[in-house]
């Protein structure tokens, strides 16, 4: 099963980085390049073990996946559910954590792992999403790593937990 992973440090503390990890709307598209539109389903408002989410991607590919774990504010992990028709599985989880000495800093480790379909065609694909994917989760983490030095988006975090 194909593995691709991206890590940065962000000028924030592990309560502060989880929580831009899971904001959502106008304040999530502020950071997240991934994503086009995003929403919970089943009346959820929101992150929880069991709750699922809609994804519309930035290319306009949908997806349903599920939290499989969250663990605020150490680790998040969610898998898809319903998705684009050359995924088979798809999975990931982000993980935070204070780095050693560094008051106030966190590395982020965000790491997704899939499968492609049809299996005859997997060789070729899973080495091409390595790449593919490996770009998008770059692209993604440099997003978040902005966001967590963005003042609105910062704002936004502090006024929820209030």
């Amino acid at each position: 099963m194909p593995v691709v992973e991206s890590r940065c440090v962000v000028p924030v503390d592990v309560n502060t980085a989880f929580a831009v990890s899971q904001t959502t709307g106008e304040i999530r598209k502020r950071w997240d390049p991934f994503i086009r539109e995003q929403h919970f389903e089943g009346g959820a408002t929101r992150p929880a073990k069991g709750v699922y989410t809609h994804t519309v991607q930035r290319f306009g590919f949908r997806m349903q996946s599920e939290y499989v774990s969250y663990n605020p504010p150490r680790n998040v992990g969610m898998k898809m559910t319903k998705g684009s028709w050359f995924f088979e599985k798809l999975a990931g989880g982000w993980r935070f954590s204070p780095v050693e000495g560094q008051a106030g800093m966190t590395l982020a480790v965000w790491r997704y792992n899939f499968t492609c379909k049809p299996r005859w065609l997997a060789p070729l694909a899973e080495r091409i999403g390595v790449v593919v994917l490996g770009r998008d989760i770059e692209r993604r983490i440099k997003g978040f790593a902005r966001g967590c030095e963005d003042p609105v988006v910062l704002a936004a975090v502090e006024d929820r937990r209030l």
